[in-house]
């Protein structure tokens, strides 16, 4: 589904950058900073030297790429293409957002010369491009000779490199179903104010959901005594949980 194309992509995309980040800090006795990042090169505001450690992102891809698709590699069927696709994706994900760092050199901190590395970006960039991925996934099937794949609806472009594809439609997450390992939403709690995805008007399903007043200890009151401990009081807070009703047909009753 869908869902299993993003864990795989984001997956990949976590280890390329862990990998490349331990690199980096010296965590790694295989690795380090980029070594072909070296000298001097020019880019649209002139020219500079290389400096600093650029993140060594080609070695960390390396690696994703021989442990995340090694189990996949073993096999030839529609689901190891499929995975080994949005693997790639991930991976390329995280290198679509490597910039160029730079310091400047000179008086008064002019750029007469500049030192420049190249730096990953934080990771919440490459998982929101992702999360739009996963929007936009792409319904495929197998080939004839059973070597890729081509689009499920031909009115739908073919995939590239950077997209998440996917061949079954997704269960209906608002049902239990064991089968198909949904654990639906009966008893999820949600937020009432929310206009999101953990609105109770999405996450319900739009069955309702029932409103209980509970009680419950929390620290309040806290202050700052030197040196050095945070000291909090014990307060009791009344507050309302809304959980998601569950579907009153009796094929929900069954599955459960």
């Amino acid at each position: 589904s869908r869902e299993s194309a993003f864990v795989h992509a984001i997956s990949s995309a976590g280890v390329v950058f862990a990998i490349t980040r331990a690199c980096s800090q010296g965590e790694l006795k295989s690795c380090s900073c980029d070594p072909k990042k070296k000298g001097s090169a020019k880019d649209s505001k002139g020219h500079f030297d290389w400096g600093g450690c650029s993140d060594n992102i080609d070695y960390g891809i390396k690696f994703a790429r021989a442990f995340v698709d090694a189990k996949e590699r073993k096999g030839k069927d529609a689901r190891a293409l499929m995975n080994l696709h949005n693997n790639r994706a991930g991976r390329k994900a995280v290198k679509r957002f490597l910039k160029q760092e730079c310091k400047c050199h000179g008086v008064s901190g002019s750029c007469t010369l500049r030192t420049c590395w190249l730096a990953m970006a934080d990771f919440r960039k490459t998982g929101d491009y992702l999360w739009k991925k996963y929007n936009g996934a792409i319904q495929v099937v197998m080939n004839q000779d059973g070597t890729g794949f081509t689009v499920a609806n031909k009115r739908f472009k073919k995939p590239t490199k950077n997209d998440l594809v996917y061949f079954e439609s997704s269960p209906d997450y608002c049902i239990r179903d064991r089968d198909v390992g949904s654990l639906g939403t009966a008893g999820r709690v949600c937020n009432q104010t929310s206009r999101g995805m953990d609105s109770c008007e999405v996450m319900c399903c739009g069955r309702g959901y029932d409103t209980s007043r509970v009680s419950r200890m929390t620290k309040c009151e806290c202050k700052f005594h030197w040196c050095c401990a945070v000291r909090c009081q014990d307060c009791l807070e009344v507050v309302d949980i809304h959980t998601c009703k569950a579907p009153k047909s009796a094929s929900w009753i069954s599955r459960t």
